[in-house]
């Protein structure tokens, strides 16, 4: 449920700003490393926001897999150990 919530505050915030860029269609000039281009507010605004979108959640998933990998390295040592006591005991 908490996932949904997240996910329904980012979809109200992208669409929120493509009402915004919309009102706004004033071309801009918009300097890549290596490029150059004229685009739209709201093209430009709608790109970045789903980039970032989409780098957040390969940072956030990266970060989600890397602490599973480490939880289930440690209930495989508790487990081990466990069965140590059990022997011990």
């Amino acid at each position: 449920m908490k996932y949904f919530l997240i996910l329904l505050f980012i979809i109200a915030v992208f669409i929120i700003s493509m009402i915004f860029g919309s009102s706004n269609n004033q071309i801009i000039t918009f300097n890549f490393l290596i490029a150059k281009g004229d685009y739209p507010i709201s093209t430009l605004l709608a790109i970045l926001f789903t980039i970032g979108f989409i780098l957040g959640c390969l940072i956030c998933g990266i970060f989600y897999i890397k602490t599973l990998i480490v939880l289930s390295h440690a209930k495989r040592k508790i487990k081990r150990l466990e069965n140590k006591l059990a022997e011990l005991g």
